[in-house]
């Protein structure tokens, strides 16, 4: 039988013993039951059970020793007792990687939904409300440490970009600072915290016109001025809400620079917030690699090399080096050209030298139809160059 629309699992869903699916407090959606249903996914796994309400308190799941559910609320039997069926999946095997991408990119789309209503309900009712996007902030530190090499091949159309830019940067922005803090070891309260201060960074713009911040004409004086002012509107908006200090000043201080030429008060390094410094580095790399109406966006590569010759010393160094081992330097999801003259694209980093990323070669499969997939290194392939957007997208077509 199905899971009821609006029911939880009292402990984290996993649709194999990988793939985190649903956490507890995070009711089950029509949309998750039809994405489900589309890709033929008829159970899931948890260790706990189905319950009517929430839960607030969570434990560990232990991904070894999921237990079965097909969406009864009782315990799920054993797999190992499971009859066999023609209609189900065999989670005996890990998914694909195309299949998993497709999944996360549903998952990814979710959190951008609830991002827009946030600033949404806060144009329209003036809500902001600290514990549900602290909630949900938890479940998308949870969703990008199982998911990284994933989330970071996602790229919004631009059909999206120019509807909802403030939520896709938003989203964006976000995702690059917990990725960041994931490797500079942020414990749990700390990356909720900035996840919350990177989604809320710009909900000052809502106040100003959105033709100062998506046209393609020079702005007057005048109107530069009023895009100054957003880090403190923001900051003062947060203030109201009664927002901890710590998530108001990373949002006052997102555009303030190491050398003392940011805004709006000019601090110098030693006077900027931490979580500031890596929303200046994460909003800095999104906005480069980002099409707008007045320039076009730099390729991931030339994005992420912008910002590591920190011309003028804007950018908290160590926050850059967490970049550069999160994302690699040619960054996840960006097609390269290898010594050996093939293509590929890179699909997770190295951690022991950001250098030589993992590469996963376009239109080439194992015998057993897996995709290709091959270690850089040092002496033996390397990244012979990255490719343009339109170069990759001609190989794909190949």
């Amino acid at each position: 039988m199905e899971i009821p629309e609006g029911y939880f699992f009292t402990e984290d869903a996993f649709l194999d013993k990988k793939f985190l699916l649903v956490t507890p407090g995070v009711p089950v959606t029509s949309q998750l039951s039809r994405a489900l249903r589309d890709w033929d996914f008829l159970k899931v796994y948890s260790e706990g059970v189905v319950s009517e309400q929430p839960v607030t308190k969570r434990t560990e799941a232990v991904a070894d020793s999921k237990k079965e559910t097909e969406g009864a609320p009782q315990k799920a039997a054993k797999p190992e007792k499971e009859e066999s069926q023609d209609d189900t999946v065999d989670y005996s095997q890990p998914l694909s990687d195309e299949t998993r991408f497709a999944l996360v990119e549903k998952a990814y789309q979710e959190y951008q939904d609830f991002i827009a209503e946030i600033y949404t309900r806060y144009a329209t009712r003036k809500e902001l409300q600290l514990q549900a996007i602290s909630d949900r902030v938890k479940e998308l530190c949870d969703f990008i440490k199982a998911n990284k090499r994933f989330v970071l091949r996602i790229q919004p159309s631009q059909e999206n970009r120019d509807k909802n830019y403030l939520v896709v940067h938003a989203m964006r922005s976000t995702v690059y600072a917990l990725v960041i803090a994931l490797q500079m070891k942020f414990p749990i309260h700390k990356l909720i915290e900035l996840g919350v201060a990177t989604i809320l960074h710009e909900i000052g713009m809502i106040r100003l016109p959105p033709q100062l911040y998506m046209g393609n004409k020079a702005l007057s004086p005048p109107e530069k001025n009023a895009i100054l002012t957003h880090p403190v509107i923001s900051y003062n908006i947060l203030r109201e809400f009664s927002f901890p200090l710590n998530i108001c000043l990373g949002v006052l201080e997102h555009h303030e620079r190491e050398n003392g030429e940011g805004y709006p008060r000019k601090l110098t390094k030693e006077k900027i917030s931490l979580y500031a410094k890596i929303i200046a580095v994460a909003c800095s790399y999104e906005a480069v690699t980002a099409p707008r109406p007045y320039k076009e966006a730099r390729d991931a590569y030339t994005g992420i090399i912008d910002i590591m010759k920190n011309q003028g010393k804007q950018y908290d160094e160590t926050v850059i080096r967490a970049l550069l081992f999160s994302l690699s330097l040619y960054p996840i999801g960006l097609y390269v050209l290898l010594s050996n003259d093939k293509v590929g694209q890179v699909t997770d980093v190295n951690p022991e030298n950001p250098r030589y990323p993992i590469v996963q070669l376009v239109n080439e499969l194992k015998p057993d139809g897996t995709p290709r997939v091959i270690e850089t290194s040092e002496y033996g392939i390397t990244v012979a160059r990255p490719l343009t957007r339109e170069e990759g997208d001609k190989y794909l077509k190949k």
